[in-house]
This record gives C-alpha cells, sequence and structure tokens, in this order.
C-alpha cells in the first residue's frame, strides 16, 4: 500500500558516542513493526529521533512523501521552526516506558489535553471521544481515577488512549511493558494486539518475543547502531541469518 513512514540514512551522536549508525527503515500503512535487541543498541534513540524528540544529526524521516523536522530550500536542508515541529508531531503518537501521566490530571483529563488544546478541537467533541477511548482500553470505568490511584497497567493503557486521542498516523510504543510487574503485562498486550488487530501503523520496541511472535508483520533486530536483521518474524525467529542474532534470542529465551 506504500510507506507511511520512511528513514532514510539516519544518524544520531551524543558528543563522541555515535547512537545510531545509517538507519535505513520503511514502514507500510498497516503494519506493525518490533524491534528487539540488547540494551543501548539504539531502539528508543531510533524512535525518538522518528518522533523528532532528539534531532537527528544526519538523515531524513518522511511521512508519506512530506519531510519531518525539516524543509528543502534551494537544495539545503532546513530544521522546521518549533511551532512547525509541534504540529508535524501531532501525526506520531508515543507511548513512553513509564506512562507520564499528569499526576494532578484525572485519567478523562490526560486524555482530552492533546486533543483540546493543541488540535483546538471543542470540548463535548473531545470528552466524548476521551470517553470512548477509554472504553476501548477498558477503563471508562476509570475515567474520574488520578493516576495514583490506578495501577501501573491501567496507566500504560490510559496513555495508549491519550497518544490515540490525537489520531496518529503513526504510533510508537518504546518498551511499553518494562516498568509493569509481569502480572499486568498481559492488559497492556492486549490492548496493543488489538491495535494490531485493527490495522494501525505501529512500531514497538519490545522485550516481549511472543508478542513479536504472533502480531508482528516483521521483526528488526537491532544492535551497535545499526539493523542487523529485517525479516518476518518465521524467519528471524526460527533462521537467524547473523550469530549476534542467535546469541541475543537464546540467551534471552533461556531466562
Amino acid at each position: 500500500m506504500g510507506a507511511l513512514l520512511r528513514v532514510v540514512d539516519l544518524h544520531k551522536t551524543f558528543g563522541t558516542t555515535e547512537v545510531l549508525k545509517g538507519i535505513h527503515l520503511e514502514v507500510e500503512l498497516g503494519e506493525t513493526v518490533t524491534i528487539i535487541g540488547p540494551s543501548g543498541s539504539g531502539k528508543t534513540t531510533l524512535l525518538r529521533c522518528i518522533n523528532y524528540l532528539e534531532r537527528p544529526t544526519s538523515g531524513h524521516i518522511y511521512i508519506g512523501d512530506r519531510l519531518i523536522g525539516e524543509h528543502l530550500v534551494n537544495g539545503q536542508y532546513r530544521p522546521v521552526g518549533d511551532r512547525e515541529l509541534a504540529r508535524e508531531r501531532t501525526e506520531i503518537g508515543m507511548v513512553f516506558q513509564r506512562f507520564n501521566l499528569f499526576p494532578h490530571l484525572t485519567a478523562l483529563e490526560n486524555v482530552t489535553l492533546g486533543p483540546l488544546y493543541v488540535l483546538k478541537q471543542p470540548r463535548a467533541q473531545v470528552e466524548a471521544q476521551a470517553l470512548a477511548l477509554l472504553e476501548k482500553v477498558g477503563l471508562a470505568h476509570k475515567a474520574h481515577e488520578y493516576p495514583e490511584r490506578l495501577s501501573g497497567g491501567q496507566q500504560q493503557r490510559v496513555a495508549i488512549a491519550r497518544a490515540l486521542a490525537m489520531q496518529p498516523k503513526l504510533l510508537l510504543f518504546d518498551e511499553p511493558t518494562s516498568s509493569l510487574d509481569p502480572e499486568l503485562v498481559g492488559e497492556v498486550l492486549r490492548v496493543m494486539r488489538q491495535l494490531a488487530d485493527e490495522g494501525r501503523t505501529m512500531i514497538v520496541v519490545t522485550h516481549e518475543m511472543q508478542f513479536a511472535r504472533d502480531v508482528s508483520h516483521r521483526v528488526i533486530f537491532m544492535d551497535e547502531g545499526r539493523i542487523v536483521e529485517d525479516a518476518s518474524p518465521t524467519e528471524l525467529f526460527t533462521n537467524p541469518r547473523h550469530p549476534r542474532i542467535r546469541a541475543f534470542l537464546r540467551q534471552i529465551l533461556e531466562r
């Protein structure tokens, strides 16, 4: 159906440390792509660059045919201003490891914040949509609770509803279950499976190998700032080409 996201020769350096070393990636409309790999391989940095929470050192990111974060002017790439960047980033929703909910706002208020103040949508419409999204993630009955009264799994589901409220074209998940107690992981993964089944375009950084195997259209293995392999779940999990992947999977699956 055509690439929704294109990442072209992406590099990111912090000081003297090169974290991303020339990433090329395409994600098609409706695909679920999972990214796995050891800690420190650049997975989170890649997501943060796609969403322009970090500015790439070099390289380009496209949503459809449109550059994100920069314009091409007289043959030169120039960064966009903060206001335009904020508008562009509404097309890319992100769910973080640690929920990042506002503690002084209820679940409903957390979900309505972006549509009200960024998208400038009418309050009645926004609240109705937010309640529908909380229903979707199984939390309509918690709409008026504050985050401290919610479990970690419930907070993460509110965070997913908050991301969906902005009606993004692309959803990014940065290890969304890594901060949860094991018994709470399943409730978040169920919501993510539902989103994948609906045809949402998603990139998921995760250590949940069963989720990656069952839900992904493609699995990407990253190591030391590079994409080592990009393959179907069957190929990557049953016959990985690279010895580094075989060693990683052996270590993960023996835990």
